[in-house]
């Protein structure tokens, strides 16, 4: 129902910022370009889904022979301890869990394309214990949040980029940007638990979040002894090695259980095929929403609007030059990204908004097209306080890293 509401408040938000253009500015090329966006946007969704196409099938195959392998199994019953507090109404060792590990842990790595695939299959495997199949249930919305928090420890994408915009030292938003993207998970889950009064003051869960601490910093330490070339090319290899080792690992589990590893393979991968069909519709309602809006000025005035009011206020409004990404990243990952990099040409790639945009953009994961992808490839209506809590992420990971951002930069 929310959703619904944000969806037709894009339109309707669009409409009435073009139409003043047009009367009071004399802008004939608002609406052209607003039906163009649809087009484009309309284009853009379907290729999204294409692009899946291959992914998904590649990855729910693997995942199919992990789960005959008995590996999906096995990583179920080794977080159930803390599984079972995060998501209390989910059995315990129930093969869901493994699945949900291997989201995150791709998500961490920055491996988009492995993420989304495995992410989908474990959203399938929460609706089969979902009581009412049109609307989210906890651990459904819990799972969502841990995306959209976008908990990532090796950014390489964005390092590449502070790279091609002529950084001096492509590497500085390192750091700020694992602290960002560290206290919006933890804002995420601790927000969710509030939702639904999941009580976080045990000992599995301090451990857990202690031991995560001490890895994250394991992480900085290491990473800030190495130059800027050799940590991009440490983190890729690392990411790839790792990504290879699952597929590998899953294959000889497998093996050793006797199954048919090409027949599993395939099995899983006619669930990708049909997945990927499934979502098209629900991409091509959530991107031309953002596109039309977009296309309207809507996103400018508001950024305008903000400046005004922190100046006013006799604030520093360094930051106002990177809110574009801030506001445009739980919309659209792209669209983000492009605000991002016209940051870093404005004002340059070492530029406080530069940098800062950088940290917006790793800080969160895009929260609408998250929520269109994984509840629509479920067939969920009902979000229920999925985009609240999504949101409330959202926000605590910009004031993050703002904070982050003015320690190290201002």
């Amino acid at each position: 129902m929310v959703l619904n509401y944000i969806w037709i408040s894009f339109f309707i938000t669009a409409f009435v910022i073009a139409l003043g253009r047009l009367l009071f500015m004399g802008d004939i090329s608002v609406f052209p370009a607003m039906m163009n966006s649809t087009f484009q946007s309309s284009k853009t969704a379907f290729e999204i889904s294409l692009g899946l196409t291959g992914v998904l099938s590649l990855w729910l195959g693997i995942m199919k022979i992990g789960e005959k392998g008995g590996l999906v199994d096995f990583l179920a019953k080794m977080l159930s301890p803390v599984f079972i507090k995060l998501f209390p109404e989910i059995p315990k060792g129930h093969p869901v869990t493994g699945s949900i590990f291997m989201n995150i842990a791709a998500n961490m790595l920055n491996l988009d394309n492995a993420a989304t695939p495995l992410g989908l299959k474990a959203m399938e495997q929460l609706q089969e214990l979902n009581t009412k199949k049109d609307t989210a249930s906890n651990p459904m919305i819990m799972f969502l949040v841990l995306n959209t928090s976008g908990l990532t420890i090796i950014p390489v994408s964005i390092l590449v980029y502070r790279a091609q915009m002529g950084a001096e030292q492509p590497t500085d938003v390192f750091i700020p940007l694992l602290l960002a993207t560290f206290f919006s998970t933890l804002a995420g889950i601790i927000i969710t638990s509030l939702y639904q009064r999941i009580n976080l003051i045990n000992r599995t869960v301090i451990t857990t979040l202690g031991g995560m601490c001490i890895f994250v910093a394991a992480i900085i330490w290491g990473f800030s002894q190495l130059d800027k070339d050799m940590m991009n090319t440490v983190s890729t290899t690392a990411a790839n090695i790792l990504l290879m080792t699952i597929i590998i690992g899953f294959i000889i589990a497998g093996m050793r259980r006797k199954i048919n590893v090409y027949d599993a393979f395939i099995e899983g991968a006619k669930e990708g095929f049909t997945t990927s069909i499934r979502i098209i519709p629900y991409l091509v309602a959530i991107l031309v929403g953002i596109g039309v809006f977009r296309a309207s000025g809507a996103m400018t005035f508001l950024v305008e609007g903000i400046r005004y009011t922190v100046e006013a206020c006799g604030m520093n409004s360094d930051f106002i030059g990177a809110l574009p990404t801030a506001l445009m990243k739980p919309l659209s990952g792209s669209g983000a990204r492009g605000m991002m990099v016209d940051a870093m040409s404005t004002y340059g790639a070492d530029s406080f908004a530069g940098r800062l945009s950088c940290i917006f953009q790793g800080s969160t994961d895009t929260t609408f097209y998250i929520l269109a992808v994984y509840f629509g490839s479920v067939g969920i209506r009902h979000t229920r306080h999925a985009v609240a809590c999504g949101l409330l992420t959202d926000l605590a990971g910009v004031i993050a890293a703002m904070a982050v951002a003015y320690m190290f930069f201002g």
